[in-house]
């Protein structure tokens, strides 16, 4: 538990493409502390992060970060050097889940987690040839589906690795799963209600995502109670796979003949008008304030009080 008298900064914006969306971010975190009683600064966080936080009197983090640099675990480490305790997973965990194929490969050997079958192409190769369509190109580093666009024809292949290789030197192939889009939020490792993806353009893209009114959700999701179990269990042990603490949410495809195919995991989700996780919460009786605080109360750091 984190004490009344602690000063909380909230750290939004950052360096990555996400930036705008951390903004909203922090912004919806910040006003559901103060509503809840907390002395809230909130920090803009820029290479001068260090300064500012000494500077705000920061006694404790609340990440609101997205993308790189704050999902991918330097401010994580940035906070454990100065001792400040943070909000959410861990350098390992960030760093990890922040990295497609590391996710991928460290979630391989755990049968309950179903993932699709993939391939690399790093910047300066030659995209392999008898790879079978339609994939999912992907930076290999990335959120919010930036840089995200289904190939179904070579040209559409070259075109899209091409435009992903100007977000991230290493670039994921993943085989095309048809399906429904669904996502598991999870807490201190036990899986929240599912909650059902129908974008009104059926690609769950970075305006589907931000844009209401674009995407109709369900929660909890109106899907078979075997397939709902199936992706919670999932979304629980790629949360215990990779370490994660606090808030994370876990991404899936369900096909129509078979178990849910894990896509990722966020370490940072999204908190924002339009979030899923406030949303799977709220089926609980958990208030978006309510989460908020939960998961501030849940602030750790390794090297608290060392120094």
């Amino acid at each position: 538990m984190v004490d009344r008298g602690s000063r909380i900064g909230v750290l939004m914006g950052g360096l990555s493409t996400e930036r705008s969306v951390s903004l909203k971010t922090g912004a919806a975190v910040a006003q559901a502390l103060r509503s809840r009683g907390w002395d809230v600064v909130e920090v803009q966080v820029g290479r001068d992060l260090p300064a500012r936080l000494i500077e705000a009197g920061v006694d404790v983090a609340w990440i609101a970060l997205h993308g790189r640099f704050g999902e991918d675990g330097c401010v994580q480490g940035l906070l454990e050097v100065m001792g400040i305790p943070y909000t959410g997973s861990g350098v390992r965990a960030s760093a990890v889940a922040m990295d497609k194929l590391a996710t991928k490969r460290a979630l391989a050997s755990d049968p309950t987690v179903v993932m699709a079958t993939d391939h690399v192409v790093r910047r300066g190769e030659a995209v392999p040839e008898g790879i079978e369509l339609p994939v999912v190109v992907k930076p290999l580093v990335g959120g919010s589906t930036i840089g995200i666009s289904i190939a179904g024809t070579a040209e559409e292949l070259s075109v899209g690795v091409k435009e992903a290789l100007e977000l991230h030197p290493e670039v994921l192939l993943e085989a095309f799963v048809e399906g429904e889009e669904i996502t598991v939020a999870v807490v201190d490792g036990r899986a929240l209600p599912v909650v059902r993806i129908v974008p009104e353009s059926g690609f769950f893209d970075f305006e589907a995502k931000y844009t209401e009114g674009r995407t109709r959700y369900e929660v909890p999701a109106e899907i078979d109670p075997g397939v709902a179990a199936a992706a919670q269990r999932a979304a629980e042990a790629a949360y215990r796979g990779l370490g994660c603490r606090g808030l994370a949410r876990a991404d899936f495809i369900v096909p129509t003949d078979g178990a849910p195919v894990f896509l990722e995991i966020n370490t940072l989700p999204g908190m924002t008008a339009t979030s899923l996780s406030p949303m799977a919460a709220s089926a609980e009786g958990v208030s978006f304030e309510e989460l908020v605080e939960h998961v501030l109360n849940g602030a750790s750091c390794m090297t608290a009080g060392i120094g």
